[in-house]
């Protein structure tokens, strides 16, 4: 005897609705009984565990590659503090070694400090009155006057400009 796991009539009702369904497939008609196409569920349990891994693994390392990149900004950052350094150091020899020289240093003198050798006779030019004595003539100038005057002198001229631009004109008292 066989090892048929079916009867004949059930392989044959099996057949006859697979007959049918291919004649109503073909023909674009609905399945008799069937209340609607049949739809599949497109999200299986693997794919949503894949999605839950991946969003896990995302969420994971988010803070560690945070972390990483900030490290590495840092470096760079360090990095280039660091060649800075090293330019002004390398910039500070470079002047060191002038100093060295007496040559400069007596340019430096004379330059900055206003210094004679022994046997030169030294002169210092004072600046004269101002030519104009007008504070309004001063400002069209760019205050060239004012650079060369005392800050007190600036500072109460400022006042009287400030006092004459609020003042009623001499005719209207």
């Amino acid at each position: 005897m066989g090892a048929d796991r079916f009867s004949t009539s059930a392989r044959l009702k099996a057949f006859g609705q697979e007959a049918q369904a291919r004649v109503y497939r073909a023909a674009g008609l609905p399945r008799q009984g069937a209340t609607g196409p049949v739809r599949r569920n497109k999200l299986t349990g693997r794919a949503a565990l894949l999605g839950l891994v991946v969003c896990a693994l995302v969420v994971a390392l988010a803070y560690p590659m945070r972390s990483y990149v900030a490290q590495r900004s840092d470096i760079a950052d360090q990095r280039r503090a660091a060649q800075q350094a090293k330019q002004k150091v390398e910039q500070l020899r470079r002047e060191k070694a002038r100093w060295q020289d007496p040559d400069y240093v007596r340019t430096q003198a004379r330059l900055q400090l206003h210094y004679v050798m022994p046997g030169e006779t030294g002169y210092s030019v004072a600046a004269g009155p101002s030519p104009t004595p007008d504070p309004a003539a001063d400002h069209g100038k760019g205050n060239q006057a004012a650079a060369v005057r005392p800050w007190y002198d600036n500072l109460w001229d400022s006042v009287d400009h400030a006092d004459a631009a609020g003042a009623p004109p001499a005719a209207a008292r």
